[in-house]
């Protein structure tokens, strides 16, 4: 299995990252234009961790998103459940505390993290709702969560623009750079199939989150969404 469908059966999105782990990093820089280092800054900056704090990074894969956290003094756990990406991720990172976990059966008791976040991994999983639940659950009361996910360009003369590159230019580029690119055609397809930033604020709403807010990274392509567990 090297490409997942949109249902999103667990072990087909695992397999399908366990076979790009070794080029992911490079894959993504390449295909975004060198903003995902912009976005994981401001992915950083919202988190806002302290020393000492608990920190859950979530689809963490080879643990580059976690590396801001550690450097603040956090404790930070880089959690997946592509076994292939923890494995490239502990070979770079011996010392940091790599957790296989299912987004939707987090390994973790109640009210551990002050702070929970997942960066380009909520639409992979299969049950939405059910992660943002257990991403609530293991929070501490007072804590806050983080989600950076592609969404929808606001302006509409780019958001066409955008999705004939996600389409049309995304697969051929992939296909130089990634050591999987049938699996850039699914990204690319989730995507587009995601819901817009109303729609996920409203489904955070749901499974619990208070002041929940979001704001546009380039344009839309990428929002930043944030919300806060009731002490």
């Amino acid at each position: 299995m090297t490409r997942a469908s949109l249902n999103k059966q667990p072990h087909e999105v695992a397999s399908m990252f366990d076979h790009v782990a070794a080029r992911y990093d490079l894959t993504n820089d390449v295909l975004s234009l060198g903003q995902d280092r912009v976005w994981r800054k401001e992915v950083a900056r919202a988190v806002d961790a302290r020393p000492a704090q608990k920190v859950l990074d979530l689809a963490a894969g080879t643990a580059t998103s976690s590396l801001p956290f550690a450097r603040t003094g956090a404790y930070v756990v880089p959690c997946d459940f592509s076994l292939g990406m923890l494995q490239v991720g502990k070979a770079r990172h011996s010392w940091l505390p790599f957790t296989a976990g299912d987004a939707t059966r987090l390994p973790f008791a109640d009210d551990v993290f002050d702070a929970v976040t997942i960066s380009f991994g909520l639409r992979n999983v299969q049950d939405t709702d059910a992660a943002l639940r257990e991403l609530y659950r293991v929070t501490k009361p007072g804590g806050r969560v983080v989600i950076c996910e592609f969404s929808h360009p606001t302006w509409a003369p780019f958001r066409t623009v955008y999705t004939e590159y996600l389409m049309r230019a995304l697969p051929p580029v992939a296909r130089a750079v990634s050591s999987n690119p049938d699996a850039y055609v699914y990204l690319a397809e989730s995507i587009r199939d995601w819901p817009d930033q109303p729609a996920l604020a409203g489904r955070l709403r749901e499974a619990g989150w208070s002041k929940v807010a979001w704001r546009n990274l380039t344009g839309g392509i990428v929002a930043l969404h944030r919300g806060f567990k009731d002490s």
